[in-house]
């Protein structure tokens, strides 16, 4: 036995980890699902926490991961083209499901899902550079998967109105670190292309915040409270990005 947990030593360590992310999505999304009344301040926090994501987190990640590959104007420019790209389906889905808006429930669930599964998969590749750079980035992404549970409940119902719906990708959401992590045991390190996938997600998120969620979190109850629950949202991300580790 001792044998088999010294050979398996990573993949348990990537097993927890996944598992402690998976756990922190679920406790999240499940207070956001509780507190619906309140869901008019949860989605302003929740559009601070994603710009702040973006702003804070996934930007300047993408430009560390890619320098001395890529200059600072290409990552800019690929969260310019995730901000335009999402944009662009967003507003063809609108347009062809007759300016019905349940499309958002699963468009911008599936993109933070998906961005789920790269905290995933970079946490795995980082313990392929060394157990340091893979720590770092498992703590980075504890830090705010809590923040995905919740925004990830908020963006399906925002869009959807279903709980039912704000379940099943909140479900989904807590599996993909876990499949990020089975995935990067089947890969090498690809540092750069990883860099303008993170750089392309911020723009994703900017969008997902502006657009969406700061609207319609001021539309359902335009009180100060709304305003604050946005900068609370923001400044929690900045903080814990900037935690001491």
């Amino acid at each position: 036995m001792a044998s088999f947990f010294a050979a398996h030593r990573l993949d348990l360590l990537l097993l927890a980890v996944g598992c402690a992310a998976g756990g922190a999505t679920i406790v999240g999304g499940a207070l956001a699902l509780r507190l619906a009344v309140r869901i008019h301040l949860i989605l302003g926090f929740s559009a601070g926490a994603v710009l702040g994501v973006a702003l804070f987190d996934l930007l300047p990640e993408g430009l560390v991961l890619g320098a001395g590959r890529f200059g600072p104007d290409v990552l800019v420019g690929a969260t310019a083209l995730g901000f335009l790209a999402y944009m662009a389906v967003d507003r063809g889905l609108l347009l062809a499901s007759g300016q019905r808006t349940g499309h958002r429930g699963h468009l911008g669930a599936g993109s933070l899902t998906v961005h789920s599964f790269i905290d995933g998969l970079a946490i795995g590749l980082g313990f392929q550079v060394s157990t340091t750079v893979g720590a770092v980035l498992t703590v980075a992404v504890l830090a705010h998967d809590f923040s995905d549970g919740v925004n990830t409940v908020n963006l399906s119902l925002a869009g959807s109105g279903d709980r039912a719906v704000a379940r099943r990708w909140l479900i989904a959401d807590a599996l993909a670190p876990l499949v990020g992590i089975g995935a990067s045991r089947l890969v090498a390190a690809p540092q750069g292309d990883l860099a303008l996938i993170i750089a392309a997600f911020a723009g994703f998120f900017l969008y997902i915040g502006a657009s969406e969620l700061l609207p319609d979190s001021h539309h359902r109850r335009p009180t100060v409270w709304t305003t604050i629950a946005t900068l609370v949202g923001a400044g929690l991300i900045w903080v814990v990005v900037h935690l001491p580790i």
